[in-house]
């Protein structure tokens, strides 16, 4: 009886490496904190907000500036509103390049999932015919995702973490899918690009067939 091939797989961390999630991020937390006469910054979403979990993060940031605002309630409506922001822009960013980068895997039989916080089922509408399948993501990290995130996506649709690639949008994402065992291929946006992306197998400006070619070396498919 013939072996049964291993699966090479790759996770695509959407809201943050196809879409400039990050820029999006800061743009709906500066709205929701310049309601509440907090002046956000760049500086303070890098010291205090990304990487964390949304409520520990708004705790910390809260605890910075003086405020007495809930963390817990502040982390339940940034969520919505961000994966509302994502859901609205998802569509649009589903480019024929990006496409191109599915189909380029899809046709070495690499088994795509594209991870979102958006709305899955006109994502997934948007994405037919590439061969992608659609996972819902429901981490509230600021900004990325955690390790046992990366792990989720895998386990849910069929992949081994060694055998996978993680498409990520942040230095952050980068350490994570490496602590769940998958390699990692980064998405340099500018709002990002202060983050350290050491340990990733390769950095890119966008998600193309050359992309492609990067995840085929990573994955050791010819």
């Amino acid at each position: 009886m013939a072996e049964e091939k291993a699966v090479r797989g790759v996770v695509v961390e959407f809201d943050f490496a196809v879409l400039d999630g990050a820029k999006l991020l800061f743009d709906v937390t500066k709205k929701y904190l310049d309601d509440a006469g907090i002046d956000f910054s760049k500086k303070l979403e890098a010291l205090h907000m990304a990487g964390g979990n949304y409520q520990g993060a708004f705790a910390e940031l809260f605890e910075k500036v003086g405020s007495k605002r809930d963390a817990a309630k502040a982390a339940r409506e940034l969520n919505d509103a961000f994966n509302a922001a994502v859901a609205e822009k998802a569509v649009g960013a589903v480019t024929p390049a990006f496409k191109d980068f599915l189909k380029a895997l899809a046709g070495k039989d690499v088994k795509v999932v594209v991870a979102t916080r958006g709305d899955v089922a006109a994502l997934s509408a948007a994405l037919e015919g590439t061969g992608a399948a659609v996972h819902a993501e429901t981490a509230t990290t600021y900004g990325s995702c955690k390790w046992d995130a990366w792990k989720r996506a895998c386990h849910a649709n069929g992949l081994v973490d060694v055998l996978t690639a993680g498409v990520t949008g942040s230095g952050y994402g980068v350490k994570a899918a490496l602590l769940a065992g998958l390699s990692a291929l980064a998405v340099v946006h500018d709002h990002v690009a202060y983050q350290d992306f050491g340990g990733a197998d390769a950095t890119v400006d966008q998600l193309d067939a050359k992309a492609a070619k990067e995840i085929l070396r990573m994955l050791k498919i010819a």
